[in-house]
């Protein structure tokens, strides 16, 4: 990632700032089946993580309405963005509007592009297991037009996300260059332990391949991590009740600053009120570090 974007950003936010978290927890809670090979996305354009050329065009959506619909993803984005920005200057920055405070805030935009595991939608994004026959440039293949047409619709940042192991680390990193992709990226890898991905690669390992690359950097670190919850591949749904409640989550918020994270956020089975602690306990750690 850019050193002087993520340090701009960060130093605007405190030192910290919050990445989103699980949409497809809050669709389902909402009565949406997500039993489909583009899960979320089924249902809205924003899950860039699970959105794919290949998955629409499954559906019977051509190449050209599936780039548009990535394109469109990023557009929205920016004009939800923009809009929010808008009234903030409208009602004098800080003021409360229709009941809620608007407080203007920097945020930046990430183009998601989620792992080919996501896309196969049969576990494998938890396992990093794709086969003996899956090879880089295979990889590179899939993820290719995807992240062309995500760079073309201009966000700040593509998000290399949950990745399962070192092949697609490597994959990613190649096309970077080859593509010559001058937006920044960040690359965040899915463990079990946090010594390994989940494939068994080491962490290590597959985090030098991130850091190898002219467009990432080691120096922000981020961690948005599941509930903890089991997903059942077969089922295809996860098991209830094997994760952690928000107020557990959220408190390892100040522990993970403490160790050098600076982005921190949630993912599969998180919800808003784990993104409101989340917000919460950054603002008061921040509040707290301006004092010393």
């Amino acid at each position: 990632m850019s050193s002087s974007l993520m340090t701009d950003f960060l130093r605007q936010s405190g030192g910290a700032a919050v990445i989103d978290g699980g949409l497809a927890t809050e669709l389902e809670r909402h009565g949406a089946d997500l039993n489909d090979p583009l899960w979320s996305a089924k249902y809205t354009l924003t899950t860039w993580k699970l959105a794919t050329i290949q998955g629409f065009e499954a559906k019977g959506f051509s190449r050209e309405e599936s780039e548009t619909m990535l394109r469109r993803s990023v557009e929205i984005a920016r004009e939800a963005r923009d809009m929010y920005f808008e009234r903030c200057s409208k009602s004098s920055c800080d003021s409360v509007t229709d009941d809620r405070i608007l407080k203007h805030r920097p945020i930046l935009v990430a183009a998601s592009v989620g792992s080919y595991g996501a896309y196969l939608a049969d576990g494998s994004e938890y396992s990093g297991n794709y086969g003996d026959a899956i090879t880089v440039e295979t990889l590179k293949d899939f993820h290719r037009r995807r992240v062309q047409v995500l760079v073309e619709s201009a966000p700040d940042l593509i998000a290399f996300e949950t990745i399962p192991n070192k092949i697609e680390a490597q994959a990613y990193a190649e096309l970077l260059e080859e593509e010559n992709i001058k937006i920044p990226a960040w690359f965040s890898f899915n463990s079990k332990d946090g010594v390994n991905v989940v494939s068994g690669d080491s962490l290590l390992e597959c985090a030098s391949i991130a850091e190898s690359c002219k467009r990432v950097t080691a120096k922000p670190i981020l961690i948005y991590p599941n509930s903890g919850e089991f997903y059942d591949a077969d089922r295809k749904e996860w098991v209830q009740n094997t994760g952690v409640s928000d107020e557990d989550f959220v408190s390892y918020v100040s522990k993970w600053c403490e160790v050098g994270a600076s982005l921190v956020g949630g993912c599969c089975r998180t919800t808003p009120n784990t993104i409101k602690g989340i917000y919460r306990t950054l603002s008061n750690r921040s509040s707290v570090l301006s004092l010393r």
